[in-house]
């Protein structure tokens, strides 16, 4: 079996997450939404995004469409299941998935075909604090996805286990920590390791060739993605992967990208000191928006690094490629392809950038090609206007 998941309008409101990525390439659980959706019905997948990420993030020859934004439920694989040819799947205005031989665009889909209602409720990705608010039940989700009917590897007699649904892929160490699955599970990736003594609470995933450093205090909600390390405090984020908060610092309520590096004793605050629902930069508007929530930190895009002792407001939204340091708070929301702190900021010029991101992608033995460079081209060319300063 074989499908396409298509972007709709929540690739924009996504951003800056989405610049560099289609929507169901975001991780939320232990899984991005595309490896979710593969491992529940068992197929192969590929992506109708925006026209510069196609060589990258390529479609599939397929006539089952599902929407890219959509984390996957029992309902929702059902009423999937069940299309025919020529029929789509809506939930008001909104393109859950379509089955068309014919048809390739969600809008399309929305005209020509068949409509099938749908009256379930569905966990839809529309903005980013969506991704570390709705993480707990999806690492629960994942977690019994991946496990059930198998045994965890053994876990060492030198820990402190409350509770019992811990599982360890093959290769995964844990020594000399407490880990508390009482609120929710704890996952560790193959060839995952916590080091000595971190105190863990799930729900908690930490995915392959990851590692949590001494002495780390990990809250509920947390994932740290694939080949990634972290340590110092951590409450309820999501780590895309290939990224590093090794150091000792508070990071909560909060969603970092791809290839980001947090140093040490950066900070974020996640709650205003009056209160106050937060707001988040949204380049559609390009203005702030309301989220309604009380705790809602930091949202960094690919790329983006923080130098020592970097403190980020409330609710900070940083762009691709970013790279802030100094003294002083920085404003709400950092531009792509920033470089400098507090208020005084430049273009990040792309040759820079290239240089570094080369160097990074050495540390992990890859190759920084003219795929990603290209993507990133792009990303530069569509950001210019917010770099007025």
């Amino acid at each position: 079996m074989t499908i396409n998941l298509f972007d709709d309008a929540s690739w924009m409101s996504l951003r800056p997450l989405t610049f560099t990525r289609p929507v169901a390439d975001l991780r939320i659980g232990i899984l991005t939404i595309a490896e979710k959706w593969g491992k529940y019905l068992k197929a192969d997948y590929g992506f109708i995004t925006q026209n510069y990420l196609t060589a990258k993030f390529a479609s599939v020859e397929a006539s089952l469409y599902i929407n890219g934004a959509l984390c996957p439920d029992e309902d929702l694989l059902q009423s999937i299941a069940a299309l025919k040819n020529g029929e789509v799947l809506l939930a008001g205005d909104i393109v859950l998935a379509f089955n068309s031989s014919d048809v390739f665009t969600y809008q399309q889909a929305r005209h020509q075909l068949k409509p099938i209602e749908f009256n379930s409720k569905f966990l839809k990705m529309t903005y980013p604090e969506q991704i570390f608010s709705n993480n707990p039940t999806e690492i629960r989700k994942d977690f019994e996805l991946l496990t059930k009917g198998r045994s965890s590897a053994a876990i060492s007699s030198t820990n402190q286990l409350i509770g019992h649904d811990i599982f360890l892929e093959e290769g995964a160490k844990v020594e000399c920590s407490v880990l508390n699955t009482t609120y929710g599970p704890i996952y560790m990736g193959k060839n995952a390791e916590i080091w000595e003594g971190s105190l863990i609470r799930g729900s908690f995933a930490l995915c392959e060739n990851s590692s949590i450093k001494m002495g780390a205090k990990i809250y509920s909600g947390t994932t740290i993605g694939p080949n990634s390390r972290a340590g110092g405090e951590i409450n309820n984020s999501v780590i895309w992967g290939n990224s590093a908060k090794g150091h000792e610092g508070y990071l909560g309520n909060s969603v970092l990208g791809e290839w980001c590096n947090i140093g040490a004793d950066t900070n974020n605050s996640n709650l205003k000191n009056n209160y106050a629902e937060v707001k988040l930069y949204d380049y559609e508007s390009q203005s702030m928006r309301n989220t309604q929530l009380q705790f809602c930190g930091l949202i960094m895009a690919d790329h983006s690094k923080s130098g020592i002792n970097t403190m980020f407001n409330t609710g900070t939204v940083v762009g691709v490629s970013a790279n802030v340091f100094g003294a002083g708070l920085p404003p709400n929301h950092i531009p792509d392809f920033s470089w400098g702190g507090g208020n005084c900021f430049e273009s990040y010029k792309l040759e820079k950038m290239f240089e570094t991101a080369e160097k990074v992608f050495a540390r992990k033995s890859l190759p920084f090609g003219s795929l990603e460079k290209d993507i990133l081209t792009k990303v530069f060319e569509l950001t210019s206007a917010h770099r007025n300063y």
